[in-house]
């Protein structure tokens, strides 16, 4: 066992001179904050060190912002926020990739209207057919209470015969929402993947994401950075290949399947099994994000 259990924060805390939070599964659990994480943001806070939320959120962080504040989140309560929608919208703006260089302005969007912010003022225009489109941009399902990444295989198999590329606007498999589990838009770029398709993932795990993270942060080295989240797949991996310590917080997205009530702490063998499952450990182990 290389990974310490922790019952919270307090004890780490001062080795590091900025912390990055996952929000769904750290901060809230899609309707309400986690008991305990606004008091720990608040201690994470002190003698001047930064909260940097990151989220695989499919919309720009400016939504997010209203979100976390209908929450009872308040924005003097972080320093920055980066979502993979901000990531996405980057891309679109700069229309530099190479999935957008010489290709048409008609997009069509797999995802719900919910989903906000990514082509505002842009000049692009969304299509209501695929076989319209020269490109897929992909930020979730539309009803994910009920729909699989199944039911996109028709609109799948009209892109993939007019070989459009996808931009994913959110790796995520799937994400608590309360107590129910629902899919998310990195299933059904997976999918399409899968068939064939050109697909392009913006936000955690990959490495820009963590790179404009420590910028916005002003921190060079990323040891000096904690990251906490609660997927194996996208937070811990992502921290793990930017060389950045990290806390995996049982009670989200694995919680179920390790049959944990809420603040129960994952056993030792449960952290032993998922980390030979993905290949990488983490570096502390908590039941919720608290002090």
């Amino acid at each position: 066992m290389t990974f310490k259990i922790l019952p919270g924060l307090a004890d780490i805390a001062d080795h590091y001179d900025a912390f990055i939070l996952d929000l769904w599964g750290v901060v809230h659990n899609g309707h309400e904050p986690y008991a305990g994480a606004q008091d720990c943001m608040a201690k994470l806070r002190a003698d001047g060190r930064q909260i940097l939320l990151l989220s695989n959120a499919p919309r720009t962080g400016d939504h997010v912002i209203e979100f976390l504040k209908r929450m009872g989140v308040e924005r003097s309560e972080y320093d920055h926020i980066l979502t993979s929608g901000d990531m996405t919208r980057q891309v679109l703006k700069n229309r530099e990739h190479p999935f957008l260089v010489g290709a048409g302005n008609k997009f069509y969007q797999i995802g719900s209207i919910r989903d906000k912010g990514l082509d505002d003022n842009l000049g692009y225009n969304r299509v209501e057919n695929p076989a319209d489109a020269d490109f897929l941009l992909c930020t979730g399902l539309v009803d994910d209470e009920r729909e699989t990444p199944d039911t996109y295989r028709n609109v799948l198999d009209i892109s993939l015969e007019k070989k459009l590329p996808m931009f994913c606007a959110n790796p995520d498999l799937i994400v608590m929402r309360g107590p129910k589990t629902v899919y998310c838009a990195g299933s059904v770029a997976a999918l399409y993947e899968e068939m064939g398709g050109p697909v392009d993932f913006f936000g955690k795990p990959y490495a820009e994401a963590y790179r404009q993270s420590m910028a916005a942060l002003g921190v060079a080295d990323s040891r000096k950075v904690l990251a906490v989240g609660d997927s194996m797949r996208t937070d811990i991996k992502g921290a793990n290949t930017t060389n950045m310590d990290c806390v995996l917080v049982g009670g989200g997205i694995h919680a179920d399947d390790w049959g944990l009530e809420p603040g129960q702490t994952p056993a030792v063998d449960q952290i032993e099994a998922v980390s030979a499952e993905h290949g990488f450990k983490p570096t502390y182990v908590v039941a919720h994000m608290t002090w």
